[in-house]
């Protein structure tokens, strides 16, 4: 049963008209208005305002990166060295040497664990903080985040950069929340000379005046349709094709020089992009940061080419020939993260920004015959920075070989309850699905009190 708060509550014009569509908001009365006496609460120092995942796709290698055993065999501990940190006892990979000196500012925790060892459904699982499953389609957290933080600004509540289809999967969608929640693709790869985002410029032959007309067209159509619904009458809702607030944040995007000027990385000073590396995933951090500066309260970040089942070592020390992504995963990653973690601070940023880096898995601890790691859902690293991180720790371990959990196993869904925790949204708030059934937003995690 709802309890009204203590205090009053106020909520405003928006708030009930937001109340006014449970079905396609996905939020109840009293659920917002327990958001509301949360966010009107005194604020906890660090609260994070915005979220920046760093998703490394295909799974990246805890042993090759977070928890290297530098005692195990051989064929377990790899070809890589660790190297101590500016957190006391915490050691990391040597190819992070930059990171390595501002691990006071994150946290990692070795003990993740996952039974589901498949691209598609480890995807699911650590970006939803919810098993896949037929009966719902679950949001990612990153269109939660978006569907509660939004505040019908002209940028997009949840950015995908450079793009949320990797390997053709698709990263998480908005499940059951509205359309508007899915991530806003850029299509378009920051690290490029030639970088832009083609949905934010007019078709060629498509005159500002025109998308207007269409405007106002569907204004009267959506006028319409709402005297035909207050006539009981819903045909005519029906016969709209497009949602009038996806449409209304389409044009206000189109049209606003400052949305625009946000992709514009040229505006950013030589010695600032260079710190973040010339690959795609420095340059697409930057843009991250850009985002969030601007007020986006949820950036996914993708970095593919971690499901290094062969020739591990070249692949994320070095690359090599072919390589799908730029030479160097761990370095490229190295440069990425300390740059972001820096230019988040520097601007007073970073204890408002959380930062998450994480793949679907992690590696085998045996090396196989091909010189690299297969699928290992069982135990796995996840770092998380800034936004209210108490940094400078690790949470868990894995055992001797990096085989399974040690101590603290941490689930997916204890992430993710983790992650609302920090951004101030309470685990145990409840969405609505279209046919009224009511989601929690983490139904069964657990949050990591050590690490906030």
């Amino acid at each position: 049963m709802f309890h009204p708060p203590a205090h009053p509550t106020s909520l405003s014009r928006r708030d009930f008209v937001r109340v006014g569509g449970l079905s396609a908001l996905g939020l109840s009365l009293p659920a917002l208005l327990r958001l509301r006496s949360a966010q009107s609460a005194e604020a906890e120092p660090g609260k994070a305002k915005s979220c920046i995942v760093i998703w490394l796709d295909g799974g990246p290698s805890h042993l090759e990166t977070f928890d290297l055993k530098p005692d195990a065999p051989a064929e377990v501990r790899g070809p890589f060295a660790s190297i101590p940190t500016s957190a006391g006892d915490i050691r990391i990979s040597e190819h992070l040497p930059k990171l390595a000196k501002r691990m006071q500012h994150a946290a990692i925790i070795r003990s993740m664990t996952s039974p589901l060892g498949e691209h598609n459904l480890g995807t699911h699982y650590l970006l939803t903080g919810y098993a896949p499953t037929p009966a719902i389609e679950y949001p990612a957290i990153g269109s939660v985040v978006g569907h509660l933080r939004g505040d019908g600004g002209v940028l997009p509540p949840h950015i995908a950069v450079p793009d949320f289809r990797v390997g053709g999967r698709n990263l998480g969608g908005n499940g059951f929340l509205p359309a508007s929640t899915r991530a806003f693709s850029l299509n378009s790869d920051p690290a490029r000379p030639d970088f832009q985002v083609p949905d934010l410029d007019f078709y060629p032959g498509t005159a500002a005046d025109r998308i207007d007309r269409r405007r106002d067209y569907l204004e009267a159509l959506d006028r319409l349709s709402r005297e035909a619904d207050e006539n009981r009458d819903s045909r005519s809702r029906k016969a709209v094709g497009v949602p009038p607030q996806q449409f209304e944040q389409a044009y206000r995007l189109l049209t606003s020089p400052g949305a625009k000027r946000a992709f514009h990385l040229n505006e950013e000073k030589p010695q600032t992009r260079a710190a973040y590396g010339p690959r795609s995933i420095g340059q697409s951090c930057l843009l991250a940061r850009r985002l969030v500066e601007q007020g986006v309260p949820f950036v996914t970040v993708t970095n593919p080419g971690w499901d290094t089942h062969q020739n591990l070592d070249p692949q994320v020390r070095a690359g090599y020939t072919g390589a799908k992504v730029g030479v160097g995963l761990i370095p490229s990653l190295d440069l990425a993260l300390s740059a972001l973690i820096d230019d988040l601070k520097d601007r007073g940023l970073l204890d408002s920004t959380l930062i998450v880096v994480m793949g679907e898995f992690g590696r085998t601890p045996k090396l196989n015959t091909s010189a690299g790691r297969d699928h290992w859902p069982r135990v796995f690293s996840v770092l998380l920075a800034g936004g209210g991180v108490k940094g400078g720790q690790v949470i868990g371990s894995s055992d001797k070989t990096g085989e399974s959990p040690h101590e603290h196993p941490v689930t997916p869904a204890d992430l993710a309850a983790t992650m609302f925790t920090l951004l101030g949204l309470d685990p145990q708030l409840t969405l609505q699905t279209a046919d009224g059934r009511p989601i929690h937003l983490s139904r069964d995690g657990q949050v990591i009190k050590n690490l906030i």
